[in-house]
């Protein structure tokens, strides 16, 4: 690596010592060969055979599985079909990761910064089980041993932008948000990173959904995984094996 990373990513790596990562996106494409909208629409055909009428949900996000379990569970807190529908959920994700694409660079970045001495973890929507499945399948389990914070399944209410599953991180990684850096795709990571002061880097393929993150608070937003490689020079210097940041460990 010889190019240098902009001075906003250089500093927001320097400055941490956790790294948290969203999954689907800046980890792998969960979606790519398992279409989100198919997902969608078959979930909800089978919420409309028992919720007379349907459930509407956020205009935009017809065909976001993860937009109508969040649509059920404000609609109706405590019916059993919201659990059942989170659980139905579970099993398109984790079918979903079994064939799900890399983000191009991001296993080389979790690597490397492992290497460095961060810690690491993720945290996301999707269900853990999902997480679980891919990373196993790639290689990079051991990297997030014991740091993988998905959907709670008895409350899935508790999904970003709501903080939950990035406190359980910050405690089971022994940090501090000012240590952190969370890496996420969407407004709802940052918007939850921004609850618990948490640094956020955006990580977006497309102009629109760039100035979405920047406008939800993120230092930075990169259009590939692979513009944060050069950090790992930077962090193989400054982070030599015996002298990790406060607090961290191998994973």
């Amino acid at each position: 690596m010889t190019d240098s990373p902009p001075a906003a990513i250089a500093a927001l790596f320097s400055a941490a010592g956790c790294v948290l990562f969203d999954f689907d996106g800046p980890v792998c494409r969960l979606f790519g060969r398992h279409p989100a909208a198919s997902v969608a629409a078959g979930l909800r055909e089978w919420t409309e055979r028992r919720i007379p009428g349907g459930v509407s949900v956020e205009p935009g996000a017809e065909d976001d599985p993860l937009a109508l379990l969040r649509a059920v569970a404000d609609s109706h807190p405590g019916d059993p079909v919201v659990q059942e529908l989170e659980r139905r959920l579970t099993g398109e994700e984790v079918r979903a990761a079994r064939k799900a694409e890399p983000t191009p660079g991001a296993g080389a970045l979790i690597r490397g910064l492992h290497r460095a001495g961060y810690r690491l973890a993720v945290t996301t929507n999707n269900s853990p089980d999902a997480a679980h499945q891919y990373l196993a399948r790639v290689g990079l389990s051991d990297f997030f041993a014991g740091h993988v914070h998905g959907r709670a399944p008895e409350e899935p209410k508790l999904m970003k932008p709501d903080p939950h599953c990035l406190r359980r991180a910050l405690d089971t990684t022994g940090s501090t948000p000012d240590e952190s850096l969370m890496i996420g795709d969407s407004v709802a990571d940052g918007e939850a990173a921004a609850r618990l002061g948490v640094p956020f880097l955006g990580y977006a393929r497309d102009g629109a959904k760039r100035s979405l993150l920047l406008e939800s608070g993120a230092v930075h937003v990169v259009s590939s995984m692979v513009e944060l490689l050069p950090v790992l020079d930077g962090a193989d210097r400054e982070r030599p094996r015996g002298d990790r940041p406060s607090g961290s460990k191998l994973i």
